[in-house]
């Protein structure tokens, strides 16, 4: 009676209310795809037809997922909500090549199979793009690279299926809905006006672009290079930190506390937590992982019952903290991703070398006071400490022999009385318990002690046992660590506010080359590790995106240098990511490495659009230029919605709030930022591109090469 039970500390909170956030985005974008559809199409039938990819495309990438046997969790979530701007991209595509035909007065069924016979050819080299970009992913390796498997997979499940609706489902259903209607109401008039106008004035534009080639080149390189000052200049890390609503803290007693010292400062940051409003429930545990260390979970209070942010809360209670005395005492946010154990730190910086241990601690020493100040660095610490307090008890043999007391005796005797040992049981009420002997504690804290403590000797003699033992203080190492067959120590800390990991390894690693000696190398365990490791594989994966990406298009086009020319929108879009990430206090991180890696599959759309169209009209026989113009002018509505479409489903992402917020916030302000600023230089840059490189193509069926127009041999 009287006792209550409560949960202080519950990971799957947070995972339950981010999957429901997920869940709203996913509502959140289905709605901004359909009304930028209806926009551009101003019919609700025309409007209905790729609405229906969205619930088939889903249900196809969730029969993947459990055929496979997949979860339903925050990532795979993550990739449905991408997939809702993806999956409409080629039923927009079909819709409106379709759409433009019946409105020229072509009979429905006509028109359908004549736009599918247009486009379909488009349709599949995008669907099969979207999918070589997701495929390197799957093979990434590590842990980091195993979460985003499921990701990868589900998300180009989606798209296969999406374009096989669009190659079957969008013109059957065209067919039978889409209807040419001579008399439309006052909005549809008033936006094909603005519509016409856009068209017009793109084609004006795209003239002049043409006419001062040489400007929009150099134009396109300066853009490109912005990529590499944003790259250079945004902070990296593992993952963002979020709120998860759990705040972890961590206290380190000095070498050789007990466990009552230890407890006594953990009673104060019990005192602490209760005192700050935000949080909820606590928990600390005393003697984790040893007698000098402690650890407390604070549970927050759900996110729309509270004001601040964790990251504040995190900052305000490390400066509570830092006022209690006696013990080093920290507050860190949790790992975004779970790595490490909840008494771990982001920075755990090892250092490898064949010297001693006691030179290692001089030189790590040298290195931590070299450090101390940066506001990049805080809990700074080492796990090589090699003054832990000790006491070496020697028995004195010839005397406890002449005595008449045994060692065995001795050795017992304190075990039992200040080690504590187990010497019976009990049952009380249906339950067993340990009986242990052992001396008080406030009664065994000193060496002292051994004073009070008597034997029982030859003939009944009472023997004092500090008579038969020699006691010497001394310190001892704690722990001697080898990493990869070399002495180490590992230094860790927690990055100081407006620092990310990646910023902190930084430090460390210049001032190890500054200070220390050339036999010292440099290694990282932990979240540390995982972060060098998944940069390094991150790159790999978006080499290998890039070069599937560049196979795909060269087997579709039979031509090695169209890929080329669809490819040049690739680095223009990636400025436009990074700084959509540079201006909203982005980091590169996993999250926002996917976001580009999506990226290059979602921008080359354009360009695929853009060639094949031309190719189709020089095929018919006009000059190139011509071709160019008309069917850039052409595809500006479809690119124009399928940008729109994928946009505005990132934008829920972008500004997303809540639980998770912080990871899902930073693919979406990559799409958002490539997608927009790519496609606005796109629609000049690959035309372009295509006037140059084109010379190097075979001619056109029907068509002389282009430098036998540009100069013809004269009259015999």
């Amino acid at each position: 009676d009287g006792m209550s039970i409560a949960t202080s500390y519950d990971t799957s909170i947070f995972i339950d209310r981010s999957i429901q956030a997920v869940y709203t985005t996913i509502a959140e974008a289905v709605v901004l795809v359909v009304l930028i559809i209806f926009l551009f199409l101003r019919s609700l039938r025309a409007t209905l037809i790729p609405l229906v990819t969205i619930p088939v495309s889903l249900i196809g990438a969730f029969a993947l997922m459990y055929a496979l046997g997949f979860t339903v969790n925050t990532l795979t979530l993550l990739s449905m909500v991408l997939a809702i701007g993806l999956v409409v991209d080629d039923a927009i595509v079909v819709l409106e090549n379709i759409h433009r035909h019946i409105e020229d007065g072509m009979e429905p069924t006509k028109a359908a199979i004549k736009g599918i016979n247009e486009i379909a050819f488009a349709v599949v080299a995008m669907t099969l793009t979207l999918v070589a970009v997701y495929a390197p992913m799957a093979f990434s390796t590590g842990r980091t690279g195993k979460l985003f498997i499921e990701f990868a997979l589900t998300l180009a499940g989606a798209v296969l299926v999406s374009g096989f609706v669009a190659l079957t489902l969008t013109p059957m259903m065209c067919a039978k809905l889409l209807r040419h209607e001579n008399k439309h109401n006052f909005l549809y008039n008033a936006l094909e006006r603005f519509f016409e106008a856009l068209s017009s004035g793109y084609r004006r534009s795209l003239r002049f672009a043409l006419s001062v080639r040489p400007l929009i080149v150099l134009l396109a390189l300066g853009v490109a290079g912005g990529s590499y000052y944003f790259f250079t200049n945004l902070r990296s890390e593992l993952a963002p930190v979020e709120d998860r609503g759990t705040i972890t803290a961590i206290g380190v007693a000095p070498e050789g506390a007990t466990m009552s010292f230890t407890a006594d400062y953990a009673r104060r940051v019990e005192d602490y937590f209760s005192k700050i409003q935000e949080v909820e429930t606590y928990l600390v545990i005393v003697g984790f992982p040893d007698v000098t260390r402690a650890i407390a979970f604070a549970r927050l209070k759900p996110w729309e019952q509270r004001q601040r942010k964790q990251q504040s809360l995190v900052a305000e209670i490390n400066k509570g903290l830092s006022q209690i005395p006696g013990i080093r005492l920290f507050a860190t946010n949790p790992p975004s991703l779970g790595q490490g154990g909840a008494n771990s730190k982001p920075v755990e910086f090892v250092l490898r070398s064949s010297d001693s241990y006691a030179e290692i601690k001089q030189n790590v020493d040298r290195l931590i006071a070299e450090v101390q100040g940066h506001p990049a660095l805080t809990n700074l610490e080492t796990n090589l400490i090699l003054d832990k307090p000790q006491i070496k008890v020697s028995i004195d043999r010839q005397r406890a022999a002449d005595l008449g007391v045994g060692v065995d005796v001795i050795g017992r005797t304190m075990e039992t009385l200040l080690g504590g040992r187990q010497v019976t049981r009990f049952n009380m009420n249906g339950e067993q318990y340990d009986v242990m002997l052992q001396v008080a504690g406030q009664d065994r804290n000193t060496p002292q002690t051994l004073q009070s403590i008597y034997l029982m000797g030859r003939g009944g003699q009472v023997v004092q046992l500090s008579s038969l033992v020699r006691v010497e203080e001394n310190v001892a190492p704690k722990e001697l660590i080898r990493f990869n067959q070399l002495r180490s120590a590992t230094i860790t800390a927690v990055p100081g506010p407006g620092y990310s990991l990646g910023d902190a390894l930084t430090v460390l690693e210049q001032a190890a080359a500054r200070i220390l000696p050339a036999s010292y190398q440099n290694d990282y365990s932990g979240q540390s590790r995982e972060f060098k490791q998944s940069g390094s594989s991150i790159l790999l994966v978006f080499l290998l995106a890039l070069g599937f990406i560049y196979l795909v298009l060269a087997a579709q086009f039979e031509s090695f240098i169209d890929p080329v020319v669809i490819m040049v929108s690739v680095p223009l879009s990636m400025t436009g990511a990074l700084a959509a990430l540079y201006f909203t206090g982005g980091t590169m991180n996993v999250y926002s490495q996917i976001g580009l890696i999506t990226l290059v599959g979602l921008i080359t759309k354009h360009g695929i659009l853009i060639l094949e169209f031309t190719n189709q009209l020089r095929e018919e026989g006009k000059e190139m230029l011509e071709a160019l113009v008309e069917a850039a002018e052409l595809r500006l509505r479809p690119i124009l919605m399928t940008t729109g479409a994928m946009v505005l489903g990132a934008v829920p992402l972008a500004l997303a709030s809540g639980a998770g917020a912080e990871s899902r916030s930073q693919i979406g302000w990559v799409i958002v930022g490539g997608m927009t600023f790519g496609t606005l230089l796109t629609l000049y840059v690959v035309p372009v591109a295509y006037s140059y490189l084109s010379r190097a193509r075979r001619p056109m069926h029907g068509e002389e090469p282009e430098t036998a127009k540009a100069h013809p041999q004269p009259a015999e």
